[in-house]
């Protein structure tokens, strides 16, 4: 009987370790602690979305740097992380919206976008017979997705390497995520106003941000609750 060194297990993305762990998906989420802190805020009025945008030359043209994209007219996320994997993901989300525009005639309901997320997340393999797989390791990024539906209204989800996603009412990821998850829950408010939200995103941002808040650096996203 043979048995596997740490490093045969840090090496395999679909092998676990004895304690149950996979070592790349655990590399995969300390990467999004190296990110840009993203901030998600969901009130009854719509979600806010803030993200730091880390300029590290002058020479960087800011608008160039995207952290909140659109995913449909009634939802977005915010990213921390690897920005080429963010794109793969994004994209199959925007993919996913539309087809259920085409087939059903009606916005894609925000969690089912999320939970199609959450399952290309865990689409990879290292093995020769898995070429097809989108990717030969874990996505290095995680993402808040924020939006509106007629059943549930706003709401806010965050989704990370493991193929997990979770509902919350405020989050924070990103290098400063520990700081600013204690900043919310002191201050979140569940009948705060989208406008309310917005100050609060942008002082916590200014709170655990190393470089000074300015209009460059950062960016925020605001999906209303009247979005259709």
């Amino acid at each position: 009987m043979s048995f596997l060194g740490r490093s045969e297990y840090d090496r395999g993305v679909n092998t676990f370790s004895p304690e149950g762990r996979l070592f790349q998906v655990e590399y995969a989420i300390e990467a999004i602690k190296l990110g840009s802190t993203a901030i998600g805020i969901r009130t009854k009025e719509g979600v806010v979305l803030a993200v730091e945008k880390r300029l590290t030359s002058p020479l960087i043209e800011p608008g160039s740097i995207e952290k909140i994209l659109e995913i449909d007219l009634h939802m977005g996320c915010a990213m921390s992380g690897l920005t080429a994997d963010a794109r793969t993901l994004i994209d199959h989300a925007r993919v996913e919206a539309q087809a259920h525009w085409f087939t059903y005639n009606e916005r894609m309901p925000v969690e089912s976008c999320v939970n199609a997320v959450a399952d290309l997340a865990l689409d990879f393999s290292d093995s020769d017979k898995d070429r097809k797989r989108v990717m030969s390791r874990p996505f290095g990024v995680a993402l808040l997705v924020g939006g509106y539906d007629d059943v549930d209204g706003p709401v806010l989800f965050n989704t990370d390497p493991s193929g997990t996603f979770t509902k919350y009412m405020a989050a924070a990821i990103g290098s400063a995520q520990e700081g600013a998850t204690s900043m919310l829950q002191e201050q979140y408010n569940q009948d705060m106003t989208l406008s309310e939200a917005e100050t609060l995103g942008m002082t916590v941002l200014r709170q655990v941000m190393e470089e000074k808040l300015d209009k460059k650096n950062i960016e925020l996203g605001v999906i209303p609750a009247t979005t259709k």
